[in-house]
């Protein structure tokens, strides 16, 4: 007897239904094709036992197995249930009446039960695109997937339960989730805030800046001033998730496996900090069946590089790319998959080895020219990408011991929507662009007009100061930043002034 279920393959974000076929016939052996992997070709010992365990037979006749297109290398134990559920229909254990109206995954354990699978979301989105009645899950996946409107959602936690559901001998509880009051209800709720931050506000200054105009910052400072603990609150000051960012969000970590049980969505902007030992397709994804690395997992939000010079200069130089594009492509020999690397970047470092170049108390030990190499570390095309330098200094007892609130995130992310705003409105013929940090150099040099005294200021800032021709670009894109902070229609000489306090890397001898 013949029999069709279906289940799904995900590449990329993207999902692929794969309709598994399960012909029952005389003979004795076992055949599964379709190019399955390892562990599809080994799912007939996990179904096998978990058949016998709840008390079904597995057929002692010839069953084979098709997973079509049989083109597509097929990965994953996810397919355990889909199969399982075709072999005991084929075999007329089971009513096989409407199982081609429900999408079925979910990876067996020896006595029948489920783990949980990836990429619940972009899955539940194919199977309503393509008209499935339902789909039928592991029950830690399904409220994951129950965002997905108009397509019935089933959590599992065995395969009697799907056994006794086709039979009709009992219903299935639906998984129901309001998207909306998911979304809106956790929206902005972080853990940490600004105002636990003593002193620093012209750190927090520069940071509202970075984060109003998306633009990439680094942190130059000693031991212990507090880079690591400005730089976790940065996500609490960014404009909210649109629901369409969450949705999109949550697909990248849900194909990665990040999405816990009780998540339906990603309602906060991500916040990603990967070890410096980090290799290069960990952090722009890959590997033989590819997967998102730590820049597509902080699509939206931020990653966050701790002691930068620390990092393999591969791994920072396979970033030059996502970060102009906002996109990372994997290609192999068979396919191209894309994911999403829409981040910003903030990035921390030590002025040198022993930490205390330029400190104003502590004397730096490092021999001469040390300093320099050590800085030389991180090559100049990716500083050229990083708009923001911001020397902090250390917090003094006075500021640490005061009981003075500092100003809360949701006030500054108040300041930063705004300017965020005024963003969207001159950029809204381009879809494509959302800041400032974006704009093309045609653009700058359309957008950002400075007059006769702001051209005079900025050429004695480059001459005086010794700042690179890079910096040019990147200080305007600022300046036209913090000017709509200020909700300033033009760049004047004080958004200039503050924009060219920025560019610390750029300056000649900076580095001794």
């Amino acid at each position: 007897m013949l029999v069709k279920t279906f289940g799904s393959a995900v590449y990329g974000i993207e999902a692929t239904t794969i309709t598994v076929e399960v012909n029952i016939a005389a003979g004795t052996k076992y055949f599964i094709v379709g190019l399955p992997d390892v562990a599809i070709k080994e799912s007939y010992f996990r179904i096998e036992s978990a058949l016998k365990n709840c008390n079904y037979k597995m057929p002692r006749q010839q069953v084979v197995v098709n997973m079509a297109p049989a083109d597509i290398r097929k990965e994953g134990s996810a397919y355990d249930l889909t199969i399982a559920t075709g072999i005991l229909a084929a075999s007329g254990q089971m009513v096989a009446d409407d199982l081609d109206k429900y999408l079925i995954m979910g990876e067996l354990s020896l006595d029948g039960g489920l783990h949980p699978i990836k990429g619940a979301l972009p899955i539940a989105i194919q199977a309503r695109k393509e008209g499935f009645k339902g789909f039928i899950l592991p029950k830690q996946n399904a409220r994951e997937a129950a965002i997905v409107n108009d397509l019935e959602v089933y959590g599992v936690e065995s395969i009697t339960e799907v056994f006794n559901f086709f039979n009709g001998d009992t219903k299935l509880d639906r998984t129901l989730v309001n998207t909306r009051e998911e979304f809106y209800d956790s929206l902005c709720n972080y853990a940490s805030d600004f105002s636990e931050v003593k002193g620093q506000e012209n750190i927090k200054r520069a940071l509202e800046i970075a984060a109003a105009g998306g633009h990439n910052v680094i942190l130059i400072g000693p031991p212990g001033a507090g880079k690591t603990m400005l730089a976790k609150r940065m996500p609490s000051i960014m404009p909210p998730l649109s629901l369409h960012e969450s949705l999109e969000t949550t697909k990248i970590h849900s194909v990665a496996g990040k999405m816990a049980a009780a998540d339906a969505l990603v309602t906060t902007r991500p916040f990603r900090s990967p070890h410096h030992t980090i290799s290069d397709v960990a952090l722009v994804g890959g590997g033989g069946h590819p997967q998102p690395g730590e820049i597509s997992l902080a699509h939206n939000g931020v990653l966050f590089l701790d002691e930068l010079p620390e990092f393999k200069r591969t791994v920072l130089e396979v970033m030059r790319q996502p970060l102009e594009e906002r996109r990372v492509t994997i290609s192999r020999a068979k396919f191209t998959v894309d994911y999403p690397a829409s981040f910003m970047l903030v990035a921390s470092m030590n002025p040198c080895p022993c930490g205390y170049y330029n400190h104003p108390e502590k004397e730096c030990v490092c021999p001469p020219g040390v300093v320099q190499k050590y800085l030389s570390k991180v090559s100049g095309p990716l500083l050229d990408r990083i708009d923001l330098h911001v020397e902090v200094t250390p917090v003094n007892f006075s500021e640490l011991a005061s009981d003075r609130l500092a100003e809360k995130s949701e006030i500054i992310r108040e300041r930063v929507i705004k300017a965020r705003d005024i963003q969207i409105e001159r950029f809204g013929n381009k879809p494509d662009l959302h800041c400032n940090a974006q704009m093309t150099p045609q653009m700058v040099r359309d957008i950002c007009k400075i007059n006769d005294a702001g051209q005079n200021l900025l050429k004695r800032a480059m001459e005086k100061l010794g700042l690179s021709a890079r910096a040019y670009d990147r200080i305007l894109k600022v300046a036209r930043t913090i000017a709509d902070l200020a909700g300033s229609e033009n760049i004047n000489m004080e958004h200039l002034a503050e924009a060219i306090h920025f560019r610390s890397l750029d300056r000649e001898g900076w580095a001794g």
